[in-house]
C-alpha cells in the first residue's frame, strides 16, 4: 500500500508527539507518588529541573538529528509505502523502549521505591522533552505541507 510522503511525514509527527506527550504525563505521574510517599524529601524538585535540562540537550543534539535524518530519509522514497514513517528496526526498538519502560515503571510503582521512581521518572521526562523539543524540525522542514 503506497502513501504520499506527507502521509509519511505526519505518521512520525504523530509517533513522534504521542510519544513525547506520554512520557511526559508518565513521569509526571511518578514524581506525584514519588512526592506523595515522601513528601520531605526534595528529590521530586530537583527530578523537575534535571529531566528538563538532559531533554533540551538531548532534543537539540541527539533527537533533533535523528528527526532530520529520518524526515530525509522519507523524502527520498520512491512509491513510499504506509509503514515507511520509520526504518523497520526503528519499529523493534521502539518495541524494546516501550517495554523495558513501561517494566521499570511497573517495579517502581509495585515495590514503592522512592528512589526507584524518582530514576525512572528523570528518564521519563527527559526523554518526553527530547521528543517535543526536537519535533520543531516538522514544522521546520514543512513536513505537513502539501507539496508531497
Amino acid at each position: 500500500m503506497t502513501a504520499s510522503i506527507r502521509t509519511l511525514n505526519i505518521l512520525a509527527a504523530f509517533v513522534w508527539y504521542v510519544g513525547g506527550i506520554v512520557l511526559l504525563i508518565k513521569g509526571t505521574t511518578m514524581l506525584v507518588e514519588a512526592y506523595l510517599l515522601k513528601p520531605e524529601q526534595n528529590w521530586p524538585w530537583l527530578a523537575v529541573t534535571v529531566g528538563p535540562v538532559i531533554g533540551s540537550i538531548k532534543g537539540k543534539f541527539i533527537f533533533r538529528k535523528s528527526c532530520l535524518k529520518n524526515l530525509t530519509r522519507i523524502n527520498t522514497l520512491n512509491q513510499p509505502k504506509i509503514w515507511q514513517f520509520f526504518k523497520p528496526w526503528f519499529f523493534a526498538v521502539l518495541a524494546i523502549m516501550i517495554t523495558f519502560g513501561a517494566t521499570m515503571a511497573r517495579m517502581a510503582h509495585t515495590q514503592h521505591n522512592y528512589y526507584f521512581l524518582i530514576a525512572v521518572s528523570i528518564v521519563d521526562v527527559d526523554i518526553g522533552i527530547a521528543l517535543l523539543w526536537s519535533s520543531h524540525i516538522f514544522w521546520k522542514q514543512k513536513a505537513f505541507s502539501k507539496r508531497y
